[in-house]
């Protein structure tokens, strides 16, 4: 049997109530020190800080707030990239949020990574943030820790994997969304029906080409593996997929996109092609972000609530920050399906 690597400090057992001397006094350091880490100083050893971090988050110290809050009056917002129309409304409902409150919104992109960096939370802890935004990220397990132990709450907008049941989050009804979509197009007559999802391992990606194969099979229809394909929700990969679709010998008369963006890539790729929307191949976006209606036709898609997404995720975050309970840690907001002249029956044979 391997030996316990925790210090022995930080298995002592705190007499209540705990305080930052009693911290101190069981990692076998002086207070000063352990308000450093508490503050998110940089100037602190390594293992001293997680051997103190170690102690907070076992015993659930928290820091006693003054009239304040003992916060500042800023909330964080982390995206792992911001090139795109999906990320101003995300802005948008957090922004709405937080300016109700008071509040003001710091912006961060991790650079295209799922986890944002550890010298991130080190800037969080040292501005003492009242809450975190992530939008289609996660945190590392240390890095839960040392925010969970300075009572800073976080709420992740659209996970791209499982948060598990501890993970305060809120997304949308991705399974359901691509039932829709995929039924409109059976519903119009389509029976070769394409779709190009995001990224293999992302959560609604996943979730969305689930729908669309359920659809298929409540319709009786095979679903061809060689009408699938994963792209990364970009316009390029739109582009890119739709051609390898578009040339197949048997090409699909219909496509779900996976998101909006790919969803004018394909229209590129037909455009290129000399192929008609939606006379020769219907298509059907996801997110109805405003240049959905300005596409040309305008574009057939599912509307995900972006905007309410984020509003509801900051409002759970700040109920989480003010000491409450959400009603639900993990909400999936309802999605529609908007028709515009995108999509239309097939072409007769």
């Amino acid at each position: 049997m391997s030996a316990d690597p925790t210090p022995d400090s930080a298995r002592t057992t705190l007499s209540e109530p705990v305080t930052i001397s009693k911290i101190a006094e069981a990692a076998g350091v002086s207070v000063p020190t352990v308000s450093k880490v508490l503050n998110g100083r940089a100037d602190v050893a390594s293992e001293t800080r997680a051997r103190v971090e170690e102690l907070i988050r076992r015993h659930g110290y928290r820091r006693r707030r003054g009239p304040g809050g003992g916060r500042s009056s800023m909330v964080d917002l982390v995206f792992h990239e911001l090139d795109s129309a999906w990320a101003v409304e995300v802005i948008r409902g957090v922004e709405s949020v937080a300016r109700s409150e008071g509040l003001s919104v710091v912006l961060t992109e991790s650079g295209g990574a799922q986890t944002p960096r550890d010298d991130w939370v080190d800037a969080v802890l040292a501005r003492q943030s009242t809450a975190v935004i992530l939008v289609f990220s996660d945190l590392a397990p240390e890095q839960r820790t040392r925010l969970t132990a300075r009572g800073i709450p976080f709420v992740v907008v659209d996970p791209a994997g499982d948060p598990g049941p501890d993970m305060p989050s809120v997304g949308s009804a991705n399974w359901n969304g691509g039932l829709v979509a995929t039924r409109h197009l059976i519903e119009l007559g389509h029976r070769r029906i394409g779709v190009i999802g995001g990224p293999r391992h992302v959560l609604c990606s996943k979730a969305r080409i689930d729908g669309y194969a359920s659809a298929l099979d409540s319709a009786g229809l095979t679903a061809d593996p060689a009408l699938v394909r994963y792209g990364d929700f970009h316009v390029e990969s739109g582009r890119d997929r739709g051609r390898e679709l578009l040339r197949l010998d048997d090409p699909p008369t219909a496509v779900f996109a996976g998101n909006d963006l790919q969803a004018m890539g394909l229209y590129e790729a037909a455009r290129e092609l000399g192929v008609r929307i939606p006379e020769d191949l219907s298509v059907v976006g996801y997110d109805d972000l405003p240049v959905a209606r300005w596409m040309g036709p305008p574009l057939t898609t599912v509307r995900q609530p972006l905007t309410e997404m984020a509003e509801e995720a900051t409002r759970m975050a700040l109920t989480l920050a003010r000491g409450g309970t959400p009603a639900n840690l993990r909400l999936d907001l309802a999605t529609d399906l908007v028709v515009r002249r995108s999509s239309a029956p097939p072409p007769a044979s």
